[in-house]
Order: C-alpha cells, then structure tokens, then sequence
C-alpha cells in the first residue's frame, strides 16, 4: 500500500473523543501540568450518550495508511528528527499560531458507533516538529463570543502519529478526533449554538483548509526510551489511544536506527462497541506480527459483559489481569492512562482494592510509581 494513502483517500467529516479541549492562554504554558475542559459536557446530553444521536455518515474508512500488509518496516526521514536532546515545546504560541493545511480527513467508526470519530491529517511543512505523546493546540475560526473581536481560546488534541507523520517524512501530523454534538435534554434536538466549535471544525474540514495550530505541549506522555526493551502498558478510552497510536507505529512500524524495541506493549482500549474501535486494523496487524511484544485488549462496554455481569469498562479488564499487571509495575513497567477524565475513578478504586487484596497500601505504591516516572496520565 503506497505511503501517500493517506492524501489520497476521499474526506469525510467525522468526530473525536474528548472533543474540544478548552485551554485558555495559561494552559500552553503549563507543560507538564496541561488541563482539557471539555465545555460542550456542560448541562444537557452530549451526541455519543444520547439515543437521539445518529451517524451523519455510515460509511467506515478503515485506516490502512500505512503498509500494515509489508511484514518489513517502513523507512523514515529526516532521521535528524533523533538528533535533537529535549522535546520541542511551545514553538507556536496562540498569538503567533502556524498556519498548517489538512490534507485529510476520515472517518474511523461504524456505522453502529454512537458519534462520529475522525482520523485528521495535517501538513506543518516540516515546520513544527514534535515528539511521540505530545499534543498540537488548534484554534478554529471565528471570534470568540465570551471576548468579541477576539478569536477562540486554544483546544488541544493529543498527536496520533509519530514525529514523521502517517507519510513517513516528517511534514505531517495527525490527531483523533470526536464530534462534540450537544442535544437539548427537554426537546431532544441538536443545538448547533452549543456543539463543540473546534471539534466540529475539524470534523467538516476539507482537504486544502487552513488551519492554526500552536504547541507542541506537553512532557507528561513522552515516551521514555531510555530503555528499548521496557514495558509499556497503556490504558485508553476512545480518543485517549491518539498518543498510543504513535507509540505503537514507532516501535513496531517505523524503521527508526536509532529505537530498536524489544519489550512489551500492552494496550486497553475501552469503547462503546465493536464499529467504535479506533485503528483496530493497525494494532491487530501488529498483534499477528509480533506476538510477543505485542498484547491487545478491548473492553467494548456494550458488548461485552465484566465477571459481575455489569457492562465491562477498561478498569474491568485491567482487574481481569491485575496480578500480572502489579508484577510487571514492581519490574519497572511504564503504565499510561489517556481519555476522559471520568476513567480515572473507576481505575483508582479497582487498583486500590487489588492492591489491598495484595496486601499492599495502594496509596505507598501510586507515590513509588510517581517517584520513578513509571506512572503517566492525561485525562480531560
């Protein structure tokens, strides 16, 4: 499959995740300390938890831009992109953005999926370099109506590709995202004045738009690579897999010289139901290829059932193997969460009560894990 696919494949609009992550001018310069407020989750019912809400397009483009078929890995450039000894951050700032064009946009879900998710690629010229679980700021069109004259605050979005994008060369970026549809809890119909404005922009944007992006931001996902043979266990609901997306295409996909992975990869994805799997195709490729460096895990919430015979959720999956999961914590293992940030309680209270079912203070052992960098989250 030719490495242009990506750039080739008809647009479709479609959603993300987590939409709209509203971050004021202060929330870019806090790093490692990065909030999303999802303000269309004020008051009322969001599209994806409402009956009312139906695919505006039910045709699924599976997201194969990447030469999932070769059993060889793909050559990257510039390989300079290795060269540099910190992160870049914060190149563009929200009052000097850089203007990128989308080169295209897909749709990711089913049609049986509740909302529309969009895999966006964007073409920055080279010219805002990034590193693997950071985050681009977008600042869509218009004026903001809370400062007229004003444009809108900066919405971050987690990466979904590596530093040298779904073409291998370094130009693109690409980012996961969900349409912020709101629906009036009294009438039940859709009020377009209060849908997410950058998710839905990005969603109806069309090959050749302009779009302004700030960032890159973040250290808090950075992929530690200090040691090629670690393991990684990442945990994500919906768009939350965007930097585990480009984690994986770098370990098992990218011929990068100087990143050779030998560990494991432990991925939890948590979604609605089998048509909302997000780049199923790509993480099942690399589960045939590499087998034993490769574990995948879905928890579908409306299809499957947990051991009590309540809807399973990714922290139902996670007590499903917690035993191997703490021996590998204790071994040094890297644990990842990214989504919502109402993933997080489940997931809190369900390693404490394993913990205690250990005999271990769940609280002592968050604190050992923050200590040695093994514990990463970015939830919004």
């Amino acid at each position: 499959m030719a490495t242009a696919a990506v750039a080739s494949r008809v647009a479709v609009s479609a959603p993300v995740f987590g939409s709209d992550r509203g971050v004021g001018s202060s929330g870019i310069k806090g790093n490692n300390n990065v909030s999303f407020n999802n303000k269309s989750c004020v008051g009322g019912t969001l599209a994806w938890e409402s009956k009312a809400m139906r695919p505006r397009h039910t045709n699924k483009v599976l997201c194969m831009s990447v030469q999932q078929s070769s059993k060889s890995k793909v050559s990257v450039t510039p390989l300079d992109l290795e060269s540099a000894k910190e992160p870049p951050l914060n190149t563009y700032k929200q009052k000097e953005p850089y203007t990128a064009t989308i080169l295209s946009v897909e749709r990711l879900v089913g049609p049986k999926a509740p909302g529309e998710t969009c895999h966006i690629v964007i073409d920055h010229g080279g010219n805002v370099p990034y590193w693997e679980g950071q985050s681009f700021g977008v600042i869509p069109p218009g004026e903001n109506p809370k400062k007229p004259g004003a444009p809108h605050n900066v919405r971050l979005y987690s990466i979904a590709s590596t530093r040298y994008g779904d073409n291998f060369d370094g130009r693109t970026g690409s980012l996961c995202v969900r349409r912020a549809v709101y629906y009036d809890p009294v009438t039940g119909k859709e009020d377009p004045s209060k849908n997410g404005v950058c998710s839905n922009f990005l969603c109806n944007a069309k090959p050749g738009d302009k779009i302004q992006l700030t960032g890159p931001s973040g250290k808090i996902m950075l992929l530690p690579e200090e040691d090629p043979n670690a393991t990684h266990i990442m945990i994500a609901t919906g768009t939350g897999v965007a930097p585990f997306r480009g984690y994986l295409r770098r370990m098992f996909m990218e011929d990068v010289p100087n990143y050779r992975f030998g560990g494991l990869a432990w991925l939890f994805l948590g979604v609605a139901n089998s048509d909302s799997l997000l780049y199923d195709e790509e993480f099942t490729s690399y589960l045939k290829q590499y087998p034993d460096n490769f574990r995948y895990d879905k928890a579908l919430s409306r299809e499957q059932k947990n051991k009590s015979g309540g809807k399973m959720y990714v922290q139902d999956k996670i007590e499903e193997y917690s035993d191997e999961i703490f021996k590998l914590l204790d071994s040094g293992a890297h644990i990842y969460f990214c989504g919502l940030k109402g993933m997080m309680p489940g997931i809190q209270d369900t390693l404490k009560r394993v913990a205690e079912q250990r005999g271990e203070s769940w609280e002592q052992k968050l604190s050992q894990l923050k200590k040695n960098k093994q514990w990463h989250v970015e939830v919004y």
